[in-house]
């Protein structure tokens, strides 16, 4: 084929994807390719501007229309977040999918210590990862883990007492969901951590969506202000993530500081934004960023938010 028309099967590709991806459709096969919107705004960019140059105005012009069809969806999240001011009481908080096969257990560990932050959610955590970070209890004395022979290990570490801390067991699959309280000024501040599996199969797409729909249930229940935080193997465009937000009231902290991809980090062409904290109204997102590779397949985030 030649490069005319390897050039024609990307641009047809990338329009075809953009387009039917951007209807949220809760459709397994859909949505497996509605989590690339970043890489079909850079790729109908840069396929418009080739073709353009080479003069072939209709395909010029339908990758113009996909790349402002992509742009649109993509600059809400860089237009600042429409909250308060935010009170004087802040907690930095530090999320990680730190793999579970992962052995570099200090670079974490110096990450933490760089970051200084007040709460360390992690996920993947086995009971070889809690051996490796012994060395935070000097700093983070309150600790509450539910680790696991798999991917589904849970952890929090605090330097802030917990007023109430304890998991449950999400459906289906029983994987442990962190709920832990802390009392932040004089208010009480509810933190929920969970990992729902990777949604590739029929089944396992079925199991994320039931764990996204129970969180739903718990929150409902939870008093507020509410942070939940985790990898959701889902993304910002994923209809039931979407769904989980807007029935539990929640926004994505992502707002107003863009799409800070976090995974996979062996493949940073292709990175998409499956980590994510949401906050509950009242809660104000000072902060939000990408940690520095800990060796996992995921970068962490840290966040800072103000009550």
């Amino acid at each position: 084929m030649s490069i005319l028309g390897l050039l024609q099967a990307a641009a047809m590709v990338t329009v075809v994807f953009s387009v039917f991806t951007a209807f949220n459709l809760p459709q397994h096969f859909i949505e497996l390719f509605a989590h690339f919107r970043l890489q079909y705004f850079i790729g109908s960019v840069l396929l418009f501007l080739a073709f353009a140059l080479q003069q072939r105005y209709a395909y010029a012009g339908a990758l113009l229309l996909t790349a402002l069809l992509n742009g649109f969806l993509l600059v809400d999240w860089y237009l600042p977040a429409k909250t308060g001011a935010g009170g004087p009481d802040e907690l930095r908080i530090f999320h990680a999918n730190v793999l579970s096969s992962n052995k570099q257990h200090q670079r974490l560990i110096d990450l933490v210590a760089a970051e200084d932050p007040d709460m360390v959610f992690l996920q993947e955590i086995t009971d070889d990862w809690l051996i490796g970070l012994r060395p935070m209890l000097r700093d983070y004395p309150f600790v509450y883990t539910a680790s696991r022979l798999g991917n589904f290990g849970i952890a929090v570490y605090s330097r802030v007492p917990f007023s109430s801390v304890s998991h449950v067991e999400s459906p289906p699959f029983e994987y442990p969901t962190i709920i832990a309280t802390v009392s932040i000024g004089n208010r009480d501040l509810t933190l929920i951590s969970s990992h729902p599996t990777i949604p590739l199969g029929k089944t396992s797409y079925l199991a994320r969506n039931q764990q996204l729909d129970s969180l739903g249930d718990l929150l409902q229940a939870t008093e507020r202000p509410v942070v939940l935080l985790g990898d959701f193997n889902a993304t910002l465009w994923d209809p039931h993530l979407k769904k989980l937000a807007h029935s539990a009231g929640l926004a994505n902290a992502r707002k107003g500081f863009g799409m800070l991809p976090t995974w996979p980090t062996y493949l940073p062409i292709a990175m998409i934004p499956i980590d994510h904290v949401l906050v509950s109204e009242g809660i104000s997102v000072t902060s939000l960023k990408t940690g520095k590779n800990i060796g996992s397949d995921h970068l962490p985030l840290i966040a800072t938010v103000s009550l």
